[in-house]
């Protein structure tokens, strides 16, 4: 198999986005990570590849994939041959939002504290 190309638009701190940063640990993908939180151009440049302003959306040679979660990168992947199964496992959802308390610190500024 070959290494595909990655781009990921990510968030700084979010469930869905730090599930797709496992799954791409998960299968040890290099990627570049764009934080569109904490640079206001990629987010823009997602919503302009992507159609929509939902995140996180991963770029896979060329092909963009909106609004994904960690599960379903996982299964696209699969789907697409660009990895095999893996008995390796994660460490965090694949498919999990944020809680309401941690939007309610992000939207204040204040630094996120995510249980273990």
């Amino acid at each position: 198999m070959s290494t595909p190309e990655i781009t990921a638009y990510l968030k700084t701190q979010c469930g869905w986005s730090n599930g797709v940063r496992a799954v791409l640990k998960k299968y040890e993908l290099p990627y570049t990570e764009k934080d569109i939180i904490q640079n206001p151009a990629f987010r823009w440049e997602m919503e302009q590849k992507s159609g929509q302003p939902l995140s996180p959306c991963v770029e896979v040679n060329g092909q963009m994939i909106p609004d994904i979660s960690g599960e379903e990168l996982e299964q696209w992947l699969l789907k697409e041959g660009l990895v095999g199964n893996s008995d390796k496992t994660t460490n965090v959802p694949l498919n999990a939002a944020c809680s309401d308390a941690e939007h309610a610190a992000m939207a204040k500024g204040a630094p996120l504290k995510f249980q273990s």
